[in-house]
């Protein structure tokens, strides 16, 4: 068995950690964009009297887009470097920012927002971002993944309450100027100077280890090595060999499921609550306030999951997200705030496990010459979700006049993801990898 000796606490800061926090910038303005949509929502319907389901489906195509561009993104970053995937994507967000300032048609608010802001936010997104974070880290990368996801909880804290006060004050359209210029005010030129791709550009190792004797022989030697009892890495196979087997299939479409509960729930939780009467500042300011916490449980689901495993971690954080949509349906039978806190505690930490886990779970299992293609693939089926999520619940409005069942569905479809995980076992893939 390869072990590396422990690093030593006077050697240089390990960049590695630097790229994590530049992850979490990239994905905070990344999920930041996908939630305001939720605040845009509201002003453009009251604006252009449009109906739920139709404005919905802006963020729906966007979601469509999402889900052809990131296994294309998840592949160009390792085939010719992320600075050239995400550098461009960034300025083509900021054009389609400054381009929904002058959105006139339902046709434009799709075009601008669905198409252009929707291919160039997937450059910034965490299919990138997680096929990069795989080469700096293995026994850490819970951790770093949960680091790094606590920018999609700092996105919604920070630009939610923004972008909600920029439309009260001066109105949606300068509200989209003010996004665009931070767009390319603050990830462009961060990405563009500091973004490495590999540790080995350096000279360093993953997770900031010192190189060992056994080194000299080739990290990658043990990648072709079976690990007990015949168990072969699956990153390591012909990506043909992979999708034959349920273990790809099972990790490929759990996201799918939570995802759709969880854009039924930011795209329309706070028209939701507006409609049952509750000011639409304080509505936003409590998806900040899940947004805040959702970031804090980011960090402690990745930490937890790399020392009681990802199923376990996935299960409880599974558990919280739908009690705390339990408690947001209860509101409307009894108009009590209490239920709302209690919405924003639960549901915050049910959907910091989310990001995490899709990051570390997939890591685990697929990490090698196919991981772009396959967490792109996994990032395309959760936009597919989104997409889906984000619409049916307007439908459901529109033909009901009450989002009860699209409610249940989120909840329901979220327990399910759980069954999905353990059927997928990420722990047999960690053991062995963890074990050369």
């Amino acid at each position: 068995m390869i072990r590396h000796s422990s690093p030593d606490p006077h050697k240089h800061f390990y960049y590695g950690w630097l790229i994590v926090g530049l992850s979490m910038i990239s994905m905070a303005f990344w999920f930041g964009t996908r939630t305001t949509f939720s605040i845009f929502f509201v002003a453009l319907i009251d604006h252009f009297h449009w109906g739920r389901a139709e404005a919905a489906g802006a963020q729906s195509i966007a979601m469509m887009v999402y889900m052809v561009m990131a296994p294309i993104i998840g592949t160009l970053v390792d085939r010719i470097g992320p600075r050239k995937v995400i550098v461009p994507g960034i300025l083509l967000t900021g054009l389609g920012f400054l381009l929904c300032t002058q959105i006139r048609t339902l046709f434009q608010f799709y075009l601008f927002f669905g198409v252009i802001v929707g291919i160039g936010v997937t450059c910034l997104s965490i299919a990138p971002f997680t096929v990069i974070l795989a080469h700096w880290f293995e026994r850490k990368r819970g951790t770093a993944n949960g680091m790094a996801g606590v920018g999609i909880g700092l996105g919604i804290f920070i630009l939610v309450p923004l972008i909600q006060y920029l439309i009260s004050a001066r109105g949606w359209q300068f509200a989209f100027f003010i996004l665009s210029l931070l767009t390319l005010a603050i990830p462009l030129p961060l990405n563009a100077i500091f973004l490495k791709h590999r540790p080995q550009e350096m000279g360093l190792l993953t997770d900031g280890d010192p190189p060992a004797p056994s080194d000299k022989k080739g990290i990658g030697d043990s990648k072709d090595k079976e690990g007990p009892r015949g168990f072969l890495h699956y990153g390591e196979k012909e990506f043909s060999e992979i999708i034959k087997t349920s273990q790809f299939w099972y990790a490929i479409l759990y996201p799918s499921f939570t995802t759709l509960g969880v854009y039924i729930i930011i795209v329309h939780h706070v028209r939701y609550l507006v409609d049952l009467g509750v000011d639409k500042i304080w509505a936003a300011s409590l998806f900040a306030i899940v947004g805040i916490l959702s970031a804090g449980f980011r960090l402690f689901w990745g930490w937890f999951s790399d020392r009681v495993g990802r199923e376990i971690t996935f299960t409880m954080g599974g558990i919280c997200f739908s009690s705390g949509i339990l408690f947001l349906l209860l509101f409307q039978y009894a108009h009590s705030y209490t239920l709302l806190y209690l919405f924003a505690l639960f549901f915050g930490a049910g959907w910091g496990v989310s990001a995490p886990m899709f990051m570390s779970i997939t890591a685990d299992l697929y990490k090698g010459k196919h991981f772009g293609l396959i967490y792109g693939m996994l990032e395309g089926m959760i936009g597919l979700g989104s997409a889906l999520g984000a619409w049916i619940a307007g439908y459901i409005f529109d033909q009901t006049e009450n989002y009860f069942w699209a409610f249940m569905i989120a909840m329901i479809l979220n327990l399910f993801s759980i069954l999905l995980v353990w059927l997928a076992a990420p722990r047999k893939s960690r053991r062995f990898h963890l074990s050369l």
